[in-house]
């Protein structure tokens, strides 16, 4: 497939790289939320991280936690937000995996907002019902 941020990783568009190696690339983001907002994109392209391999996942969240470590000691942020937007009607733009390492700070007055439902009675239950993972054993997670 054929994305912005495949023509980002072959050099055909021009970025801001952050790092680098045989299974991602960083970059910063050309419309970050925070100024040194930047995206870790894997370099196989999976749109979602349904398609990605789980070793190749938990190496972009590693280097995403590399960035945040970076973020709090280079441009002094206060915390990140790291974040997945997982298929369209998530907000995502590009069908690429990639996640998102947004500094924050006390006083950016910046908010992702989620708006928050309540459960009717006995809803709670039925929904964990339909969505308890089985271990291989046989018994749940909690």
């Amino acid at each position: 497939m054929d994305t912005v941020f495949t023509k980002i990783i072959e050099g055909s568009i021009p970025s801001t790289k952050l790092y680098e190696d045989a299974l991602c690339l960083a970059i910063l983001d050309i419309n970050p939320m925070n100024k040194g907002h930047a995206l870790v994109i894997c370099k196989e392209c999976h749109p979602t991280i349904t398609e990605c391999p789980d070793d190749i996942l938990g190496h972009l969240l590693s280097v995403a936690k590399l960035l945040d470590g970076k973020m709090r000691s280079a441009i002094g942020a206060e915390a990140t937000n790291i974040l997945i937007n997982n298929g369209p009607a998530a907000g995502q733009e590009v069908p690429h995996l990639h996640i998102h390492v947004i500094p924050r700070y006390f006083n950016d007055n910046k908010r992702l907002s989620l708006t928050k439902e309540k459960y009717g009675p006995e809803e709670m239950a039925a929904y964990g019902e339909k969505l308890r993972i089985q271990t291989q054993s046989g018994s749940s997670h909690s």
